[in-house]
């Protein structure tokens, strides 16, 4: 079971889906290294001439005509960056760093954990013309380094991943900015000026409001093509665009459009219906949603596979390693990410908090901070690439040795971390793991205990509201849940329940729903609840009289307040608070006042709970919203 964004719309939340394709796609980028690595070894000749061919494209007398490995490093991992560029521009609209103060501590530990290593680099290769290619120290895989936190599981907070996506795109984007202005080639004026006149007429798009990606897709090639041609790298170009397109939670009322449009086409199932359906589907979502569910897929499991096939392999024998493990190169890279790393984003993150004197404060704790340190000292994907563009030969072979050994040990070092975690006592470890931050409210209305319908003690630590619709079948399957929920937490979970009938397509939702406030007048409006959410197919107005009866309510009063729908205000204000806090569907699930995205089950609400009232006891608070 999933969170809704309409009923029976089940959908995992972006973050997410992303961090999963992500974690998923490590497991194959690490099967397309080895290949490389056997292929190389085992055929040398043949990996460096196949991806020596050259491939043209012409269109009239326009063409591009490059290797295959630079249709890779400069075309299609073009389209990488355009993804990790969507990713960040919806952490920034909807997602966990929509708080800037968190965006600033992300900046901060990114950017210091690209100087650290850099630092590193030019000190171990200090007086060496490989100091040059000190770019090629700094940058953290963000695949690798997801994937490398799913091994360890439960074992570290969800929050982690959060932190660990927002240093990572602060760390993409300086990157990107590297490469264009340290590694790209003599810059040619005009096309340059080109790409810059592109781009604005990607912006004149962009605010005139036009929400069709085809249009944007001509401009977006030409830019490709006007980079490529002025020595910029035009992988710059991806994340930019990325970065430009917005996103936004889906609307209720555009939810309500749509379903008015399906109706319609179920009626009358034309060619031209279909299409306005299409639409109109396509329009509830953000076109950062829509490209990022068409390409993420694509870049995690064969474009970035393709770019380690292509770049990582070379010939491996004792003698080159024992000569790489000599180097400078090796042991700047290697140095670099394994205490560069770690050190520059535990380092300055303790810094922010201390001279912003709280202000700036992680949402994990300084045991999760260290893991996330040590983790983003795997670097492959960008360091493969400005390796590539700063070395060659003997020394390029040597930054893809120390590359590797990091990815190796930065997974030892994370282990080490986890293993001296699991050893502290029970409140220590928890303290460690989720510090003592400010968790993100998205709840716009507090639990009111004299208005809420509360279930369970009014001062436990932990409250779970959700937003449900009693003619809903998703509602009615999540009931079991909560009830075994607060069955296993005892004290510890209150459970509020706030109506959201979705009237285009639940006819019975509202008169349900005034019907349970119309028995809460009289004292039993838990009583009413429990019969209305098991009996999701009886809901006409015949079917409430008798449920009022069985409950043993006063009938008169119960028939005149229902003509007179007195409920009715109630269940609008629990409307309007769903609006204001970001709910179209149901059921939706709120965990002492923050969204609980993704799945319903018992195991994953149990999870989401039991690190909410941890929170609550380090805090040493009440009852939260």
């Amino acid at each position: 079971m999933t969170g809704q964004t309409a009923c029976g719309a089940g959908a995992r939340s972006p973050l997410r889906t992303f961090l999963q394709t992500e974690t998923g796609s490590a497991a194959v980028l690490l099967a397309a290294a080895v290949a490389a690595l056997v292929w190389a070894n085992v055929s040398p000749g043949t990996y460096e001439s196949w991806w020596r061919t050259h491939m043209s494209l012409t269109v009239g007398s326009v063409g591009v005509s490059l290797e295959l490995r630079e249709w890779i490093n400069s075309g299609l991992m073009t389209l990488f960056f355009f993804v990790i560029g969507l990713e960040a521009r919806r952490e920034f609209d909807i997602g966990e760093l929509r708080e800037r103060r968190r965006l600033a501590l992300s900046v901060i530990a990114g950017v210091s954990g690209m100087a650290v290593p850099v630092a590193v680099f030019l000190a171990v290769n200090a007086g060496h013309a490989s100091a040059q290619g000190w770019g090629a120290a700094m940058s953290t895989d963000t695949a690798f380094a997801l994937g490398m936190l799913a091994v360890f599981g439960s074992r570290l907070p969800g929050g982690l991943r959060v932190f660990v996506l927002g240093v990572a795109v602060a760390d993409d984007f300086l990157a990107l900015a590297v490469i264009a202005f340290a590694y790209s080639g003599t810059v040619y004026v005009p096309a340059l000026l080109t790409a810059l006149g592109v781009f604005v007429v990607l912006l004149a798009l962009r605010a005139a409001g036009v929400r069709i990606s085809a249009v944007y897709a001509v401009p977006a090639v030409a830019l490709w093509g006007a980079l490529l041609r002025s020595g910029v790298d035009p992988v710059v170009g991806g994340l930019v665009i990325g970065l430009l397109t917005y996103a936004h939670p889906a609307q209720r009322h555009a939810l309500e459009r749509a379903s008015r449009m399906f109706r319609r086409f179920r009626e009358q199932p034309t060619p031209e219906l279909e299409r306005t359906l299409r639409r109109g589907l396509a329009s509830t979502l953000s076109p950062n949603e829509r490209l990022q569910r068409m390409f993420h897929p694509w870049t995690s499991y064969v474009i970035v596979p393709l770019f380690a096939l292509a770049n990582v392999g070379f010939p491996i024998s004792a003698g080159r390693l024992a000569d790489a493990f000599a180097s400078p190169v090796t042991l700047g890279i290697l140095l670099g990410y394994v205490l560069g790393k770690p050190v520059g984003i535990v380092g300055s993150t303790w810094i922010a908090v201390r001279l912003s004197r709280g202000r700036l404060r992680p949402a994990i704790g300084w045991g999760a901070i260290a893991a996330g340190g040590s983790l983003a000292g795997v670097g492959f994907t960008v360091s493969l690439l400005i390796a590539t563009l700063a070395f060659r030969g003997a020394r390029l072979e040597e930054a893809k040795i120390g590359i590797l050994a990091a990815v190796v040990c930065s997974f030892l070092v994370t282990l080490l971390v986890t293993r001296v975690l699991a050893l502290l006592p029970p409140r220590t470890r928890a303290r460690a793991l989720l510090g003592e931050g400010e968790v993100i409210v998205d709840l716009s209305e507090p639990v009111d205990e004299e208005r809420d319908h509360i279930r369970g003690p009014l001062d436990a630590p932990v409250t779970l509201v959700e937003y449900g619709d009693y003619e809903c079948p998703y509602c009615g399957l999540a009931e079991p849940v909560v009830r075994e929920l607060l069955a296993e937490f005892g004290d510890d979970v209150r459970y509020v329940w706030r109506h959201l009938p979705l009237t285009d397509v639940h006819p019975n939702a509202q008169l349900a729903a005034e019907a349970a406030e119309a028995a809460a007048r009289q004292g039993r409006y838990w009583e009413m609840h429990d019969i209305l959410i098991s009996h999701q197919g009886d809901l006409r107005p015949k079917d409430l009289l008798r449920y009022a009866e069985q409950i043993g309510l006063d009938m008169d009063r119960f028939r005149q307040d229902l003509r007179d729908r007195v409920g009715a205000e109630r269940v609008a204000e629990d409307v309007e608070s769903a609006d204001l806090s970001g709910v179209s569907g149901t059921p939706t699930f709120f965990i002492n006042g923050r969204r609980h995205r993704g799945s319903y089950d018992i195991a994953s609400l149990s999870r989401a709970v039991r690190t909410a009232r941890e929170r609550a006891v380090l805090a040493g608070a009440g009852p939260r919203s």
